[in-house]
């Protein structure tokens, strides 16, 4: 009897190459990492996600309690070799197929301009506070305006434009409806009616679109273009003059580079797709060559900002170094930039608020109307209970500081804050909202 010879046909050869090719690409970026302790040689590149760099360790207890098998699959996931290559093919697909943007809470318009759709939901007001909400607010700041400017300090507060409103003409029709009332113009509105210090650049920027040489918006960015930015450095800083009577240092730009491919900030939410191929951009965007005037007699007035991520643009620019005379940004009234301690990640709480403020001539609040909801992000009622009521605001700042503490703990390490960001989206609740509760149950103040 003849015996037979065992064979493979082509398909199972290509199905066992296909299953094995993850664990090889994976092997050959270990042996080409640049030391043994690098552990991002086989970390995707992607703008926007959440990913661990650290690999999960065993322990008996996280074993019996489940925490380390669900961190390894969590830990796989994100470094399997092909990872990086099927987010982008997956994302190209919806965008090309089904008009989708992969990017939490952003939309695509008309002519690909992309939006958050929070802000679309601001320009046509559909978000709207309660007014004796927002008068309340108005009221402890002037009271805290009143305050401070006996003590030499004056307090301007800035209302931005955000894209929904300043490109209105691209949102889709489904968002588009008659406008009853803002946020907006409820601050406005009152910021002028109970005499605050304010400046409007949503109405500035509004009356400046159909003048401006140049984009004040770029098509896939969230923020205002870079030249829109240097438009408002401009004026904010014209204005604090005229409100502090000092001189600062200006700035100016010599040449202006016309270009059809959008830089930095400008394509933020582009970047955030995380597509396969981007798509063409044709849109001529304005690119001032920035100078400042180096005058050290003038960079003699210390601003401290408190605002929403619309002032990271500014920051780089140098305005903190270059005019503001150091003054610092409180990223949502909550990360410090720069950092006061060299290698650390400080935040607010951790500061002495009362000094901090004393230290600086102008306190500077501004936020975008798709923020306006938060405004100041309880700057103002923090700051209005420690001058009028400073033994209470003493008691809750002690009481709180341990939640404060967990809660920067998930800010900087990852797997806590991925498992913060997922509750998020679960619950439907802000990001600092799912990190608060998390930051409470560490603390074993809820279960």
């Amino acid at each position: 009897m003849a015996v037979k010879t065992k064979t493979y046909s082509i398909h199972s050869l290509i199905i066992l190459a296909v299953l094995f090719l993850p664990m090889l690409v994976t092997y050959l970026k270990y042996q080409q990492r640049e030391s043994p302790e690098d552990l991002t040689y086989n970390k995707p590149n992607l703008v926007g996600l959440v990913i661990s760099d650290e690999k999960p360790k065993f322990t008996w207890s996280n074993w019996f309690d489940g925490s380390y098998q669900s961190e390894s699959e969590d830990y796989t996931n994100d470094h399997w070799a092909f990872k990086e290559l099927m987010v982008r093919l997956n994302n190209q697909l919806y965008y090309k197929c089904f008009n989708q943007i992969r990017v939490n809470n952003f939309v695509i318009g008309k002519s690909d301009y992309v939006y958050s759709e929070g802000y679309i939901f601001s320009a046509f007001g559909d978000d709207l506070l309660k007014e004796e909400k927002v008068i309340s607010l108005l009221e402890k700041a002037k009271v805290i305006q009143d305050t401070l400017k006996k003590k030499g300090i004056d307090l301007l507060l800035v209302y931005a434009p955000g894209k929904g409103e300043a490109c209105k003409e691209f949102v889709e029709d489904k968002y588009v409806h008659p406008i009853k009332n803002t946020n907006h113009n409820l601050y406005a509105t009152n910021s002028k009616r109970l005499g605050l210090n304010y400046l409007d650049l949503y109405s500035y920027f509004d009356q400046s679109k159909t003048t401006s040489p140049y984009p004040l918006f770029p098509k896939f960015g969230h923020h205002w273009s870079f030249y829109g930015e240097c438009i408002a450095v401009d004026t904010l800083i014209k204005h604090i003059e005229y409100l502090h009577h000092c001189d600062l240092p200006n700035i100016s730009w010599s040449s202006i580079e016309v270009v059809d491919t959008a830089r930095s900030r400008d394509a933020d939410v582009l970047n955030s797709m995380n597509l396969y191929t981007n798509p063409e951009q044709d849109m001529k965007l304005a690119y001032p060559q920035v100078l400042w005037e180096n005058d050290s007699l003038k960079n003699t007035t210390p601003v401290l900002t408190i605002s929403d991520s619309y002032w990271y643009g500014p920051v780089y620019m140098g305005i903190g170094q270059n005019s503001f005379a150091g003054g610092k940004f409180w990223y949502y009234y909550n990360k410090v930039i720069p950092s006061p301690r060299q290698g650390e990640k400080v935040e607010v709480w951790e500061l002495d608020l009362k000094k901090e403020i004393e230290s600086n001539k102008v306190i500077l609040l501004l936020y975008s109307d798709g923020n306006l909801s938060g405004f100041g992000n309880n700057f103002i009622p923090d700051v209005y209970e420690m001058y009028t009521s400073p033994k209470t605001f003493n008691t809750r700042v002690e009481k709180n500081k341990q939640i404060q503490t967990y809660a920067k703990q998930i800010r900087e390490i990852p797997a806590l804050l991925k498992k913060s960001t997922a509750k998020s989206t679960d619950l439907q609740i802000p990001l600092d909202s799912a990190i608060k509760l998390d930051a409470m149950k560490m603390a074993g103040l809820i279960k």
